[in-house]
């Protein structure tokens, strides 16, 4: 017997749920590129990216995925012969370094592992042994996609004004934009990368990112800059073409436009709190279920240091391969693998999963996943603590009267 016919649920970390008012908005035909109302249409997107990301400096756009937004903050920040410091709270601080090492960069990691966030005194005693100001920027995950450590961003400003260190601070957000409360201008970031396939809710294929006056000034001189990374046309177009270094992403900019809307419609204070009490409620039902199997359990402990849009749980290796498998082809819900949280000897999807509530998410969704993933445990004899649907569906019910 198979569940799984129906409306599939993808909950993974990206790409995310697509609206189906995104999907309507993009089907159409081609526009004219040259004039009219794609024009009109695209002038209306920058200030409302801008409030997402809680800025009023600059945003470029690129046609690309998260790893572009890297690349093109790389290309812009630093010079051949630069020094960074990466930050890594999981898998995705060291791909971050891996990509600005290999453009001839520099670069020292500062490795916190995969359950814990930056600690700040040895992010301060890095910055001081730095006494000549060789580091030209700093880089770090707010939230990382696979280990969903949160990262303190405005603690670690605090920190590098309190030793006087003049290194830039950029951010990626990919995981977290839209979903985790982010305050760019009041943080004192400098460059803030992103894409569009998970809070934006906009199918993979658009790059940004978001650079500060400052930024602007101190690289300027940036020669790892190529025509097409640059970020200064894309920022400060005379003409529509040198926004796109080419032909603009017409169809991801419509489906951009009106997941935009939806964002405005709801608000982002109350986008951050939706997350909030959805995260909560899978972290309940992980809870509820590891109090009867300690092998069950949330890779991060603390809940202030974890992510609202992803939570990474360790299942128990091969258990979480067999819930995977269980949940998609017999119940129609996708959960995502364990990403760089390898059990020795273990790929790390055997004993890690991650369970995405991002984007256009609501509580039937969530709690129907984690439904989903209860009556798997049961099919599959996996041992588990009673109780959490019910835990989950009260976090839900309390925080929504």
């Amino acid at each position: 017997m198979n569940l799984s016919y129906g409306r599939p649920y993808l909950a993974i970390p990206g790409p995310s749920v697509m609206p189906d008012r995104v999907l309507a908005a993009m089907h159409r035909a081609s526009p004219d590129i040259y004039g009219g109302s794609l024009h009109d249409m695209v002038e209306t997107i920058w200030p409302d990216l801008k409030n997402v990301a809680g800025t009023a400096a600059n945003v470029a756009l690129y046609i690309g995925n998260g790893h572009a937004s890297w690349e093109a903050a790389n290309a812009n920040l630093f010079s051949r012969g630069d020094k960074a410091l990466v930050l890594a709270t999981g898998n995705f601080g060291h791909g971050w370094a891996r990509s600005v090492r290999a453009m001839g960069v520099e670069v020292d990691v500062l490795d916190f592992g995969t359950a814990s966030s930056v600690d700040l005194g040895q992010f301060e005693a890095a910055l001081r042994a730095d006494g000549a100001h060789k580091l030209r920027a700093v880089l770090v995950t707010q939230v990382d996609t696979a280990s969903t450590i949160k990262n303190d961003i405005a603690a670690l400003r605090r920190v590098m004004d309190f030793v006087g260190h003049p290194a830039l601070l950029a951010v990626d957000c990919i995981a977290s934009l839209g979903c985790d409360e982010y305050r760019m201008d009041d943080w004192g970031v400098d460059v803030t990368v992103a894409a569009s396939q998970k809070g934006l809710m906009t199918p993979p294929g658009l790059g940004f990112v978001w650079f500060s006056d400052k930024a602007r000034a101190v690289c300027a001189g940036s020669d790892l800059r190529t025509p097409y990374w640059d970020w200064t046309p894309r920022a400060g177009a005379a003409e529509f073409w040198q926004l796109f270094n080419g032909t603009a992403p017409t169809h991801h900019l419509f489906g951009l436009r009106e997941a935009l809307d939806m964002i405005n419609e709801e608000g982002l204070e109350n986008i951050w709190a939706r997350h909030t009490v959805l995260a909560r409620s899978v972290w309940a039902a992980f809870d509820a279920w590891g109090a009867g199997n300690p092998a069950i359990g949330l890779n991060v402990a603390n809940p202030a240091l974890r992510g609202h849009s992803v939570t990474a749980a360790r299942m128990g290796a091969p258990h979480a391969t067999r819930l995977r498998d269980w949940t998609e082809f017999k119940a129609g819900v996708t959960l995502g693998i364990g990403l760089g949280m390898a059990e020795p000897h273990e790929p790390a999807y055997h004993g890690f999963l991650r369970v995405a509530h991002m984007g256009h998410v609501n509580a039937h969704m969530t709690l129907g996943a984690l439904a989903v993933m209860e009556a798997g445990m049961v099919a599959l004899g996996i041992d588990h603590g009673p109780g959490a649907l019910a835990a989950a569906a009260r976090i839900v019910g309390e925080a929504v009267r």
